[in-house]
């Protein structure tokens, strides 16, 4: 498995996106917020993280929602999952809803989400008039069945 360097500024006072275990393909991201945000059902809300980040060309940052808040407390990634283009030099903000009945607390520090560093690559169209024929054809939404 190779590494990728990523240049990135923290503003914040938690530590830098990490790894849970070795297996991880996500980083957990902090909140970087001054006072708790109570976060309302059905409310979405961009929270801070306090990163910048300097992707390098041919590489977007994918936020995601954390499977502990979404289970445990509906609370999930609007836009999910969001991306940060590696031409975004802005600060990394994380947009928040909470699909719950209950109020949620965003406190300072507290594990919003996780980030993915993926490579891309870009699409150069070819405009055809036909497209080669598949098994499925145009079958979708639940075509193939539940079994």
């Amino acid at each position: 498995m190779e590494t990728l360097k990523v240049k990135i500024i923290n503003r914040s006072h938690h530590p830098l996106p990490a790894y849970a275990t070795p297996g991880s393909s996500g980083m957990d991201v902090r909140a970087f917020v001054k006072h708790p945000i109570v976060l309302q059902p059905f409310e979405r809300v961009l929270v801070p993280t306090g990163l910048y980040l300097q992707l390098p060309r041919g590489y977007e940052c994918q936020i995601r929602p954390r499977s502990g808040l979404a289970l445990k407390h509906g609370i999930t990634i609007a836009n999910a999952p969001g991306t940060v283009d590696s031409d975004y030099r802005g600060e990394v903000g994380i947009i928040v809803i909470n699909l719950s009945k209950e109020p949620f607390v965003i406190n300072d520090g507290e594990r919003i989400c996780q980030m993915v560093i993926a490579r891309y690559d870009r699409v150069e169209w070819e405009q055809v008039e036909r497209i080669d024929e598949t098994v499925r054809g145009d079958g979708g939404f639940g075509h193939s069945g539940t079994e």
